[in-house]
């Protein structure tokens, strides 16, 4: 977007102000020794990886895990959103929109000691783009030219992509070693503050402080993300002093987690959309009148309250993202109109089965096999292992419905504007106004034509939004600079502190 303007030194130390800070239980900042340089910080993780190749692993803890902490592209983002600078100090845009100018650091070292050059950019930057194996490949497509002249990358375009910089800040812009011939399924090689030191399978992943990081260095020794999937185990893990940070957990665990004192829980804002997906290939999911008569029969509200934590959202847009609009005018909560819109579409006894991931818990299922028996449609629950649902349901795409949890922003173009993706939905129109959004050349445009999109794939019931969720984080006293936004996204470790006291 072009609302996001290049950021140097000024804003890094803004983005570092935005991050959590541990309170006491009155709400007032908790007083804290110096940091110790030589502390472990134990995060406690709901959701281990599948292996940590983050070129072509699906899956958001490689995300959280490994970028900006291990793994880092020319540009950042921060808890907020912003865009900054990282491998590069600089960037410039021409007016036509057509030239990306990047200026890149001197010194930057990988973790094998082997120095970063600008061939290792252009290499980079052009496999992202022709690999199609790779994640979100096709969000550089737009780069016709990728060139390195002394330390100006100069990437230039066939057409006018709004988005650039953005993708830049994710998979797809991760600057790695040209020819390395390190696992990536095991190891990693970045230029972060942070290396990978080890990954126990099923117990965590460990991260040490990069000593020769080009920035500066990070302020804990090392972080353990402890793989700990059930809610309660963490709680407990937390309170015995195993853990440091819990993530991922339901808000109405709070009282239970600060319970003693030890403990703050904190919200903060995140384009996480919960998404009931529907699989419309499938008999009579491909009748919108069914579609919609799933999205009536569930009571949002009563799902907000039960997981503690949330806003309502009616489409595929949370409102920190460009594009979005209110839609809550495109549904309501009505059993009585779908059982009769079951009934105009000759739909009667039907039998749905959702497929999750078994660590969302039975909340959400319990209560929407609650909602939907009201307008006489019965859902079996079929919880599952994560890798059975990439396999299952993201692969072969053989599903009914499937609830998850879609936390990264900006994913429209990824999900809804691409037919092959597994929500099923393929709407040329809803695709050309998504192209005509990348684009477009002011950040008005961009909103409008992503707003118009949204509200086709809501008209057409393509899924149901159960809700937006609010970032929800515990963190333990001494504990200081643990980022409050978008955590189920990004876990930025820069200004992790833990004191003495």
């Amino acid at each position: 977007m072009f609302r996001r303007t290049a950021l140097a030194g000024a804003a890094i130390l803004a983005a570092a102000a935005l991050a959590l800070t541990a309170c006491s239980a009155g709400g007032s900042s908790a007083p804290t020794a110096s940091g110790d340089p030589n502390a472990t910080v134990n995060i406690r993780l709901a959701l281990e990886p599948t292996n940590l190749d983050i070129r072509q692993t699906a899956g958001v803890a490689l995300d959280q895990v490994l970028i900006d902490n291990v793994y880092q592209g020319l540009v950042s983002r921060t808890p907020d959103q912003k865009i900054v600078a990282s491998l590069a100090s600089a960037w410039t845009v021409s007016s036509d929109a057509l030239t990306y100018t990047f200026t890149l650091r001197d010194g930057v070292t990988f973790d094998d000691g082997q120095a970063l050059t600008p061939d290792d950019v252009v290499w980079s930057l052009t496999q992202h783009r022709d690999e199609s194996t790779w994640a979100n490949s096709s969000t550089l497509s737009h780069v016709s030219n990728i060139s390195a002249s002394g330390n100006t990358i100069t990437l230039t375009l066939s057409s006018p992509d709004s988005q650039l910089l953005w993708n830049l800040t994710g998979r797809a812009g991760i600057i790695l070693k040209k020819g390395d011939t390190v696992d990536y399924k095991t190891k990693a090689n970045g230029t972060g503050p942070f290396t990978l030191k080890s990954w126990n399978q099923g117990a965590n992943i460990t991260l040490a402080r990069n000593d020769a990081y080009w920035g500066d260095k990070a302020k804990v020794a090392e972080v353990v993300f402890d793989i700990i999937p059930d809610n309660q185990a963490a709680i407990s893990a937390a309170q015995s002093g195993e853990v440091d940070v819990i993530t991922g957990f339901d808000a109405t665990l709070s009282s239970q987690v600060e319970k003693g004192g030890d403990f703050s829980v904190v919200k903060g804002s995140a384009t996480d959309k919960f998404v009931l997906a529907f699989n419309s290939t499938k008999a009579p999911l491909n009748d919108t009148r069914v579609r919609e008569a799933i999205r009536l029969a569930i009571d949002h509200n009563a799902i907000i309250a039960a997981v503690g934590s949330g806003k309502p959202l009616y489409g595929p847009i949370p409102q920190p993202d460009p594009g979005y609009q209110d839609l809550s005018s495109t549904i309501s909560h009505d059993p009585a109109k779908a059982k009769q819109l079951l009934a105009d579409a000759g739909v009667s006894n039907l039998t749905l089965t959702l497929t999750v991931p078994s660590f969302y818990g039975t909340t959400i299922p319990q209560l929407l096999t609650s909602n939907l028996a009201d307008a006489g449609i019965t859902l079996k629950v079929n919880s599952v292992d994560f890798t059975t649902w990439l396999n299952d349901v993201y692969t072969n795409k053989n599903y009914d419905l499937s609830l998850v949890d879609h936390a990264e922003p900006r994913d429209f173009g990824n999900t809804w504007a691409n037919g092959s993706y597994y929500f099923t939905f393929n709407n040329p129109q809803v695709q050309a106004l998504y192209q005509q959004a990348i684009a477009a050349t002011s950040d008005q445009q961009v909103d409008d034509l992503l707003a118009q999109a949204a509200k086709i794939v809501a008209d057409d019931n393509a899924a149901d939004w159960l809700y937006n969720w609010e970032s929800v984080v515990a963190v333990g006293k001494g504990i200081t600079g643990f980022p409050a936004d978008n955590v189920n996204s990004r876990i930025n470790l820069a200004t992790l502190e833990k004191s003495n006291g």
